[in-house]
């Protein structure tokens, strides 16, 4: 029987198939949450160490040298390949960039080379107003004007995404926050791509084959081959499509920190790219580690519920690129990771490259958002394994305080927002 939670015992053989349609949208939901977060801790310390400037720059870099990649994945996968606007849209509609409620999209297709799309509400938007219109610019314009078009591009190299209106916001109250036009104008010059792509595309994630479970719970679409919805949710969907998009979700956030983490390296010297990659991953993973605690009703404190927490953890899948097994042993949670392409990568531009026989903040950041008083130790792996840890909560310690790069990606509105089924706008 699938789950439409995880109370009750801990099973050491569940995957994401293991759970419902409508847990998999849940997770979906919280899934592009994270890949979209993680940029809140990544981008602040690169703007603490070197600058507005190489803030601009890195934000720009690293998503035209992700998008492109993970927009064909996710059209691949999901059976809606194209070269029209629709498919630009459908694209939109599964993207890290666009995680659904806390970027509010609405759409309107006027045919297969022009349509228009606003955000009723822009998360990001309400972040950075509070810093004033230089922020608001450098995110609005600097930042989504070539990373607008490197996405679009990947439909059609000729397609173009211009501002009707955008912040700053003129009256201060305007709503839509923002209107764009999206079009294709096949006798312009074909959008010149960034040429981080091909070093990225060459990564084992960018070329990782999945492996869907055959577990499957009946109705919604096999895939999004047919026509274009606006209202598109993640419950119109089958049980294995939304395991395969939620998969997919993962791969967009490995790809957006390899893409960030090689423009840190290739800016400032691959030196400092293991500290960025730390703290990064340390924020993002116990912020989301806390949102996928109560997103799945997990009870309790104890070495049940944070096992229960690094199993589903995004940043552990797919189990194809992530070989983590975890297991409760009497009080404490074992996990150890196989050999697997994650660690196989060959370079220092990914979270699990500075993951080692060491104590990691980014493991204890995952277990603290279930019990302040548990530690990540490591652990003597067995046969089949590559590293192990032990994850021990010693009830007689004061609580550990909350991490800094967990408390940096909390900064965001996005971190507080609860993410449910969206009512249909159609009457």
């Amino acid at each position: 029987m699938l789950r439409d939670d995880y109370q009750g015992a801990f099973d050491a053989d569940l995957t994401l198939a293991s759970f419902s349609r409508q847990v998999l949208a849940d997770l979906g939901r919280e899934f592009l949450l994270n890949g979209h977060l993680q940029d809140r801790v990544g981008l602040p310390r690169v703007l603490m160490r070197h600058g507005m400037d190489a803030l601009t720059q890195v934000s720009i870099d690293e998503w035209m040298g992700a998008s492109p990649l993970y927009s064909k994945r996710m059209q691949r996968a999901l059976g809606f390949e194209g070269n029209d606007v629709e498919t630009i849209f459908k694209n939109l509609q599964f993207d890290i960039g666009a995680p659904h409620q806390f970027m509010e999209f609405r759409f309107d297709l006027n045919g297969p080379k022009e349509g228009e799309f606003w955000l009723e509400c822009c998360g990001p938007l309400l972040d950075v107003e509070p810093f004033g219109e230089e922020r608001v610019k450098l995110m609005c314009h600097d930042v989504e004007d070539p990373t607008f078009d490197a996405t679009a591009a990947a439909t059609h190299p000729c397609a173009k995404i211009r501002p009707i209106h955008r912040p700053p916001r003129v009256p201060s109250e305007r709503v839509p926050h923002c209107r764009w036009r999206v079009f294709i104008d096949e006798d312009s010059q074909a959008y010149e791509q960034h040429p981080n792509l091909p070093r990225i595309g060459a990564s084992k994630i960018a070329q990782l084959s999945l492996r869907i479970s055959e577990k499957e719970e009946p109705g919604g679409w096999r895939n999004y081959s047919g026509p274009f919805d606006p209202e598109c949710q993640l419950e119109d969907f089958s049980h294995a499509a939304l395991v395969t998009a939620n998969l997919e979700f993962c791969v967009q956030s490995h790809l957006l920190a390899r893409s960030f983490l090689l423009c840190v390296g290739q800016r400032f010297g691959d030196e400092g790219v293991g500290e960025i990659a730390t703290e990064q991953w340390t924020g993002i993973a116990g912020l989301t580690a806390e949102r996928l605690k109560a997103a799945l009703a997990i009870e309790g404190e104890d070495a049940t519920a944070i096992a229960k927490v690094f199993q589903v953890h995004p940043c552990f899948h797919p189990r194809d690129y992530v070989d983590l097994r975890v297991r409760v042993e009497q009080d404490e949670v074992r996990i150890g990771f196989g050999p697997s392409p994650a660690f196989e990568e060959g370079d220092p531009y990914s979270w699990f490259a500075h993951l080692g026989t060491s104590p990691h903040p980014a493991l204890d950041s995952i277990a603290r958002a279930v019990n302040p008083r548990a530690s990540a130790i490591p652990s003597d792996p067995v046969p089949g394994e590559k590293l192990a840890f032990r994850i021990a909560i010693d009830s007689a310690a004061e609580p550990h305080p909350e991490a800094s790069d967990v408390k940096l990606a909390k900064v965001s509105k996005g971190a507080r927002i609860a993410l449910k089924r969206r009512r249909p706008l159609r009457t």
